[in-house]
């Protein structure tokens, strides 16, 4: 087995450790890619997103439809569509890509289908996919944009809270439901994923020289001790906000279906057919 002058294992794949290393990075893969899958399928239909007082996160700038298979509502926040759009180009899919260019060109993101997608390398101390490095090209020129899509990550925050906060209202009486709770999960895991991301981490405090100079410095460095610790759970936040918001439109979208119930305080256990008129 060759080495390099570190003394690692070269070639692909190469390595002299004895664990499963293959098993991370290949159980990454598998679980990005369905996620991409299912979202793919959910944002194509346009329909079965939203019943009663609960809306997909997949589709919040979509005006709550009549039906849940209504297939043309209007934008929530963009008013009509293009009518010479495919009938699979939903709004869905542009919401997704804008959060989507946060998460791709997100640190931890990075590590992860650096080493499940191409094999750069696939794991610490084992033989990476041999490629030349011709400098900052393509998808590294647009992972440069890490620090400006941070700005829309905040700016879609507001829009998810306004259904989370809609979900607990329904035909003007206050309750809540299964889906008011994912909604709101799915809010807050989202909000720690994006405020412990390293460009808001050092926005808020880290070009600052002293922490304690005046009353405005203080209050940035608690904020950057707040970013810090949720900084540690990045990790943690990255794939559980991932896994909440497909959760919360598969929730939904199967009681809009009729496949499922709902245990909420307006109806008790409700099947779909409560919330439509």
């Amino acid at each position: 087995m060759a080495h390099a002058a570190g003394g690692h294992a070269t070639g692909f794949g190469q390595t002299e450790r004895r664990d499963l290393w293959w098993v991370v990075p290949v159980v990454t893969a598998l679980l990005l890619s369905s996620w991409l899958v299912y979202y793919f399928w959910a944002a194509a239909q346009g329909a079965y997103y939203a019943i009663g007082p609960y809306m997909s996160p997949f589709y919040p700038t979509y005006a709550h439809p009549a039906q849940p298979w209504d297939t043309s509502p209007t934008h929530a926040f963009f008013g009509y569509g293009p009518t010479w759009w495919p009938w699979f180009v939903t709004p869905a899919l542009f919401l997704g890509f804008l959060p989507g260019t946060f998460r791709v060109t997100c640190y931890y993101y990075r590590k992860q289908y650096y080493r499940s997608f191409f094999g750069i390398p696939p794991a610490c101390a084992v033989g990476p996919v041999r490629m030349d490095y011709r400098g900052e090209t393509m998808l590294l020129l647009f992972q440069n944009l890490h620090r400006y899509t941070l700005y829309i990550a905040i700016a879609l925050l507001p829009i998810l809270a306004y259904e989370a906060a809609r979900s607990f209202v329904w035909q003007g009486q206050l309750g809540f439901g299964v889906g008011s709770v994912l909604l709101v999960t799915n809010l807050v895991l989202l909000t720690g994923y994006t405020f412990g991301c390293h460009a808001w981490r050092h926005l808020i405090g880290g070009r600052l020289d002293c922490f304690s100079c005046d009353g405005m410095a203080r209050s940035r460095y608690r904020a950057w001790r707040a970013s810090s610790w949720l900084n540690a759970r990045h990790h943690l936040f990255a794939f559980s906000s991932l896994l909440a918001i497909l959760v919360a439109d598969l929730y939904i979208r199967l009681f809009a279906h009729g496949l499922i119930p709902d245990l909420n305080t307006w109806h008790g256990i409700s099947r779909a057919a409560d919330f439509i008129h």
